[in-house]
C-alpha cells in the first residue's frame, strides 16, 4: 500500500481509502449486510488501508455506527473522514431531497454543525475526527456564508474535536472562499476514467494549492469492475437506476463499456490484477490525485481494492486506458 498526506494536516493517509456510502444500506443500495460490512472494514484494514470515509447522510447515521464498530481497538491506526451539513432533524437550511422517508436540507450554518459534531463522534464511538468535511456547499435561500462555516470548523478544531477540514462537491471559487477563510486540507468529488471533467479546473487547483484530493464513484459504481453486464437490472429505487446521474448504466451504454474492458484484459494478465485493481490504479496515478475512496461491500471486494494501492502502472499503459476512454465520446 502506499500513502500520501493530507495536505498540510500531518496525517499520512493510504491512496486507496474505503468509501461507506454503501455501508449506510436503505433502499438506495438495497439493503445491506452489517455483519459483512464489519468483515470487510475488517479485511481493509488488515490488507493496508487506514483511511475510511463516511458522513451522518449515509443510512441517516448508520454507516458511521458501523465504522465506529469496526474501529474500536484500532482507533489510534486508522484515519477517520466524516462529514456535515446534510442536516434532516427539521427545517433549518435549504431543502435538498427527500430519500427513504425524510426531506433532507443543506444546513452550513454553525448551530446544526455543532449538534451535527456530536452526534457524529458518539456514532463513532471516538472523542475526535481526523478530517470533517462540509458534504456540499451551502445554496440558496440559507446560504450560510463561507467565513460562519468555517470560523466554527476552526473553533471545533481548536477544541480537539477535529484535526483537519476539508470540502466536498464544491467549485474552484468556492474552494478559493474556503482557503481563504481557514486551514482547509482537502477537497472531495467525483471522478474516473469515464468523468474526466476535475481535470479542466478542480485537479489542478487543488495540486498547486497543495490539497489532497478524495476522489469519489472511481469505479462508477461497479461498472467499471466488468461485473455489471447487459442483462443486469436495477431496481427503480436504486442509486444505480438514476441514469441522469449516470447514463453509462444505461443499456444502449454497456455494450461501449464492456467493449473498452475487454479491451484491457492483456493489462490485467500484465500485471496480474483484476479490472476494478487497474481501474482503481490509474485513478491513483493522475495528477492531482491523492486518494480514492472505494466501496467496499463484502470481504472479497475490499481484499481486492486494497491490493491496487500496491500496483505502478508502465505510463503507456495509462495512456492506453485513457485513449480508449476518451475514444468512447459521451453516453447516449
Amino acid at each position: 500500500m502506499k500513502y500520501k498526506p493530507l495536505g498540510s494536516s500531518g496525517i499520512e493517509a493510504s491512496v486507496v481509502a474505503v468509501g461507506t456510502w454503501v455501508t449506510g444500506g436503505g433502499a438506495t443500495w438495497n439493503g445491506v449486510d452489517d455483519a459483512e460490512s464489519l468483515r470487510a472494514l475488517d479485511a481493509a484494514f488488515d490488507h493496508g488501508v487506514n483511511f475510511v470515509d463516511t458522513a451522518p447522510a449515509y443510512g441517516w447515521g448508520h454507516s458511521e455506527e458501523i465504522v465506529g464498530r469496526a474501529i474500536k481497538g484500532r482507533r489510534d491506526r486508522i484515519v477517520v473522514a466524516t462529514k456535515c451539513g446534510i442536516w434532516w432533524e427539521d427545517a433549518r437550511g435549504s431543502f435538498h431531497f427527500h430519500l427513504d422517508g425524510k426531506d433532507t436540507y443543506i444546513s452550513l450554518r454553525p448551530d446544526t454543525i455543532a449538534i451535527e459534531i456530536e452526534n457524529s463522534l458518539r456514532r463513532l464511538g471516538t472523542d475526535y475526527i481526523d478530517l470533517y468535511q462540509t458534504h456540499w456547499p451551502a445554496k440558496e435561500p440559507e446560504n450560510t456564508p463561507v467565513e460562519d462555516t468555517v470560523a466554527l470548523l476552526m473553533k471545533l478544531k481548536d477544541e480537539g474535536k477535529i484535526r483537519a477540514i476539508g470540502v466536498s462537491n464544491v467549485s474552484v471559487p468556492q474552494l478559493d472562499a474556503y482557503c481563504a477563510a481557514g486551514d482547509i486540507v482537502s477537497d472531495q468529488f467525483r471522478y474516473s476514467i469515464l468523468y474526466r471533467e476535475p481535470e479542466a479546473d478542480i485537479l489542478p487547483w487543488c495540486a498547486e494549492h497543495k490539497l489532497a484530493t478524495l476522489t469519489y464513484m472511481s469505479l462508477e459504481q461497479g461498472l467499471l469492475t466488468g461485473k455489471v453486464g447487459l442483462d443486469r437490472v436495477f431496481k427503480e429505487d436504486e442509486f444505480r437506476s438514476n441514469e441522469d446521474w449516470n447514463p453509462w448504466f444505461k443499456q444502449a451504454n454497456r455494450p461501449k463499456i464492456l467493449a473498452m474492458l475487454d479491451n484491457w484484459k492483456p493489462l490485467t494478465e500484465k500485471y496480474g490484477c483484476t479490472l476494478a485493481q487497474l481501474v482503481i490504479s490509474w485513478t491513483t496515478a493522475q495528477d492531482g490525485v491523492t486518494h480514492v475512496l472505494c466501496g467496499m461491500r463484502t470481504e472479497e471486494q475490499a481484499k481486492q481494492n486494497a491490493a491496487a494501492g500496491a500496483i505502478t502502472l508502465e505510463d503507456g499503459d495509462i495512456a492506453q486506458m485513457r485513449a480508449d476512454a476518451v475514444a468512447l465520446g459521451a453516453p447516449a
